[in-house]
This record gives C-alpha cells, structure tokens and sequence, in this order.
C-alpha cells in the first residue's frame, strides 16, 4: 500500500510516500517504450524527509541531481538506487560549501532549477546554494526554454541586441528558430515595437510584388525552392542595407517571415490563380489551342481534359502532379491523341521531350515518331513549357529550343549541365 507522506504544490516535484512501511522519494522522469512517463523511487531517512519538508532550495536541489540518473535508466532501465541513495546527505544535510563543492562534480539538471527562479548569475559561478535563495514552488518553463536559447546563441558566438531580441520576440523565434514565424507584436517591449516595424516594413518593401510559387513535383502544398531562395536573398540584402546593426539572427528571422507568408499564400489559392500570378494563361488565345488532352504518368494512371470543362487543362495537370508525384513516380505526359504529339516531363531528370507522330501505325507495323529533348530550369521552366504547349502545341515549342534529337548528344548536355 502506497501513502503520499509530504508533497509540493507542484505535482512534478518528488514527493515523499510511504510504500509497505518504508520512506521513499518518488519522482516522474522520462517516458518508458511507450511513451508513457516513468515513475522511479528510491529509500529516504526521518533525517532527509525533514529538510525536504522545510527546505525547498534544498528539495529542489536533490531533484536536479537525481534527473540525471533517471535519464540514465532510459526507457527501461532501473534507477541506479545506489548513486541515488548517496546524493542524499551531500546535498541535504551538508554545508551550504560542501554542496557547492559537490555541484562541481557531478551532473545535474540546470533547467530544472532555473525554471524554478534559481539565479543564473550564481548558477554559472557555481553558488548553487545562493542562487536558490530566489526559488519557488511553481514551475516557469519559459525561463528555462530563454537561457538554453540564450546558451545555444551564445555558443555560436550570437549576442543580440536589444533590438535583435524584440524581432526575434515578434517572429515568435526567440525560443526555437526552427519554428513557423509569425507576427506576434504583444510580445514586443512596446518602447521597442516602432524599430521592429521599421524593420519589418524594410522587407516588406523589398519583397513588394514578389510571389513564391507552387511546386507540384514535390506535392500538392509544395511550394518553389528558388523563388524562396531568390526573396530571401533579396528581404536579407535590403535589411542589411537598411539596418547594419542588426545580427544574422534577426535578419534571417524577418526574411524567414516573409517567405513563410509568401508560400502560405500561394498554398492557399487555386491551381488557376497560381498560374495566373505566374504569368501563364495557358488557355487563352491561338488557333492552335488544345480541346482535350490525356495526362498519365508513370504508374499508368490517366487522366482526361476536356476544354468545355470547368478548368484550364494547365492546371488541371499541376493538381495531377501534385496528387500523383512521388519519388518513384516522376515522369508525366501530356497527350493530344488527336493530334499526335505530347510532351513528356522527367522530373528526375530536370528535362523534357516533345514528341511528334510522324506516320501512323498500319497493317500491324509500329507507328514512326520524332523525339526531342531539352533541358528545364526549375519548375518555373516546366510550367512555362507545358503553357506553351497548351496554347499552340509541338509547333510552338520551337522558340523555346534548342531541342536535341540524338539521345547521346542530349545526355552529354545533361552531364555538362549536372557537372556545372
């Protein structure tokens, strides 16, 4: 039978319970195979319980060294309760001198004690007594997140600045710069609020007009790696330029904003509409125009277009892409049957063929056709060229050669090209 003989306000810090007659501490540290958290114990005398009753810097304490033992159980392991069990009169019952002496030499979870407002100055030189005069039953976790942020930025030799800290703040970056950016002016000083604005409208105005595109061959959320690449670039250089004083740190978080506001609003609009702001209106105008396309790609699905439906036949085959492509699934064609021609897409490959039937299948004998090939820069490149397609068939592609017909001559400009 399990009694819970003392515990804190706090639920995470160890309590003291008594199980079949004996004094134990009992603490949750970790998570077993399952993820589920696991609980260790470990005996306590009359003597230990009676300071961890009274002194909460020393609780404290004696859980930040016991963390570690427990990390060394893993997931299922047992707590060294002999290292455990040694702990106890050093950082319970001994001069405030000799437990600062002991901090010097073993592990300990610094976290741990600076979420519960140990002083970081003192932590750091060592006073590990004194610096839990300041200590509190509740718990801050943020506190703790800033000083390994702050430890981490200053390990790659990163100071921020007053200003530097506010954008970071504002981007929600401050803790982790790997999280999605987003606006956050409430956890700005608002004595520091006007400066991030300045900022903040320097690469706006610098990105002013510019879109990053979708990417289809990487999915259907996937946006353009080079029109990323092109307005980060751009946003950098012109807060650079507008504001020197800041560190890498705040610049690459304000261009990393804009980006991420770019990209999200080119997830969020239509196939129609992305090709439209990218210059491409694949159905309009021309003679020569296409009234019903077959896209397939390279699993042997098919898919039909017809002109008299509801969406233009480019974005209907970018929301085929996007549904379909994977890395094992990279090449695509579009079909006029009619006609005779297509353009297969090799995604792979970063290249593309045209294809002509030049004379029809009879009497049992193969059909004869001509196969050209180019190289394609980029998505941009690709939808450019399936545009063009579209619009006027293999007739119009002409202008955007040169096109190679012998395979080899065309595999050595791929090799030239990859080696560049």
């Amino acid at each position: 039978m399990r009694e819970i003989v003392f515990t804190r306000s706090s639920g995470w810090i160890p309590n003291a319970i008594r199980e079949d007659g004996e004094l134990n501490l009992m603490l949750g540290a970790g998570a077993d195979a399952n993820h589920e958290p696991r609980t260790f114990t470990f005996p306590i005398s009359e003597a230990h319980l009676a300071v961890i009753r009274e002194d909460l810097a020393r609780h404290l304490l004696l859980w930040s060294a016991v963390l570690p033992l427990c990390d060394a159980a893993g997931t299922r392991g047992r707590l060294d309760e002999n290292a455990a069990v040694a702990l106890l009169d050093p950082i319970l019952l001994a001069a405030p001198a000799d437990v600062d002496a002991l901090f010097q030499r073993i592990e300990w979870d610094r976290s741990r004690l600076i979420a519960h407002g140990a002083d970081i100055g003192l932590l750091e030189r060592g006073q590990v007594c004194a610096a839990m005069r300041a200590a509190t039953e509740t718990s801050n976790g943020k506190r703790a997140q800033e000083y390994h942020a702050e430890r981490r930025r200053a390990e790659r030799g990163t100071v921020l600045g007053p200003l530097d800290a506010a954008i970071l703040r504002y981007t929600g970056q401050y803790l982790h710069g790997s999280t999605a950016p987003k606006r956050t002016p409430d956890a700005v000083d608002p004595a520091l609020l006007p400066e991030v604005m300045q900022v903040i409208a320097t690469a706006e105005q610098a990105c002013a007009g510019r879109r990053i595109g979708r990417d289809p061959r990487r999915g259907k959320r996937a946006t353009d790696k080079r029109d990323w690449e092109r307005m980060e670039t751009t946003v950098e250089a012109a807060v650079r330029r507008a504001h020197p004083g800041l560190v890498d740190d705040a610049v690459r978080t304000v261009s990393f904003l804009m980006c991420s506001e770019a990209a999200d609003r080119s997830r969020n609009t239509s196939m129609e509409d992305d090709e439209e702001a990218a210059g491409h209106h694949a159905d309009l105008g021309g003679s020569a125009r296409k009234t019903a396309l077959s896209f397939t790609d390279d699993k042997g699905v098919e898919k039909k277009w017809l002109r008299d439906g509801p969406r233009t036949a480019a974005a209907e085959f970018w929301e085929f892409v996007g549904d379909r492509s994977a890395a094992d699934n990279e090449v695509f064609t579009i079909e006029d049957e009619e006609l005779g021609e297509g353009i297969q897409l090799h995604f792979y490959a970063d290249s593309i063929a045209r294809i002509t039937t030049l004379r029809e299948g009879q009497g049992g004998s193969e059909p004869e056709y001509r196969v050209e090939y180019r190289l394609v820069d980029g998505i941009a490149g690709y939808r450019n060229l399936v545009s063009t397609f579209v619009r006027g068939g293999c007739a119009a592609l002409e202008q955007h050669g040169p096109w190679i017909s012998d395979v080899d001559e065309f595999e050595r400009a791929r090799r030239r090209r990859d080696a560049r």
